[in-house]
């Protein structure tokens, strides 16, 4: 069932020590602030929730998985600190991510924009379907990935992802983000991607919690800065997002 709420949804279900996120918007999956915010949260509480070894972290419906920023909220963005606040919320949830001490795989069933390349990049282990998509479209309204640059750079390597930025109105398939690096595995049917992100998650929630939370640390060597960093591209956006090219374009996107 999809949700009809304006300012999302979002469902948090522990089984087996397998906590699953799923979230839910009815603009294709997109986050106003108070879902950036409730996926924050989500992330920060089930890190310290001793009975769950793994998440997954996974969006409503068969269609898009992520629709990246709420355009109505970019639209309504009126100063230079509403502006940093709103990409602040994705700053936030990937810190939360980087910094969750449980292993987080990512469930992608379809096309892919912007934030959720974030989304996707600060997941430790994607699984998807062949329909799974992804375009960073930020310089083509006026503004730039910024905020989710070092997630996205981190995962698929700054080549990939100058390909994916600089050509924002480009789509690359879900085997072009397999051979980059985002995805794990790519599955023709969501069917076969829930049962294999099934059998994923239980192996991992079988593995020694110290050692998954070590591996974690591992992995994110050397971002202690990202609490810093994300927030300053955040203040980037956030005045981009104020400038006349940018309001025109988001004006004849609404059109």
């Amino acid at each position: 069932m999809t949700t009809t709420r304006a300012n999302g949804s979002l469902y948090v279900n522990i089984e087996n020590h397998i906590a699953t996120i799923e979230f839910g918007h009815p603009a294709s999956n997109s986050f106003p602030s108070e879902l950036l915010e409730r996926l924050t949260g989500a992330f920060d509480e089930l890190s310290n929730t001793k009975d769950v070894h793994v998440i997954v972290l996974k969006s409503e419906g068969d269609r898009a998985f992520c629709a990246g920023a709420s355009f109505d909220e970019l639209m309504a963005i009126s100063n230079l600190e509403e502006g940093k606040q709103f990409f602040s919320g994705f700053a936030n949830v990937i810190n939360a991510m980087r910094k969750c001490k449980k292993p987080i795989i990512g469930r992608i069933q379809g096309k892919t924009v912007g934030g959720g390349v974030g989304l996707a990049s600060a997941c430790n282990y994607c699984l998807a379907t062949e329909a799974a998509s992804i375009k960073l479209s930020e310089l083509a309204i006026g503004i730039g990935p910024f905020v989710i640059e070092p997630a996205v750079s981190r995962k698929i390597g700054l080549a990939a992802f100058e390909t994916l930025a600089w050509d924002a109105s480009q789509w690359k398939n879900a085997y072009w983000a397999k051979e980059n690096g985002l995805f794990s595995r790519v599955f023709e049917t969501i069917t076969e991607l829930d049962k294999e992100v099934q059998l994923f998650a239980e192996k991992l929630a079988s593995y020694n919690p110290k050692a998954t939370q070590q591996m974690k640390k591992v992995l994110w060597k050397a971002t202690d800065h990202w609490d810093e960093l994300l927030l300053d591209r955040a203040a980037i956006s956030g005045e981009l997002v104020l400038s006349e090219f940018t309001r025109k374009a988001l004006e004849k996107f609404k059109k």
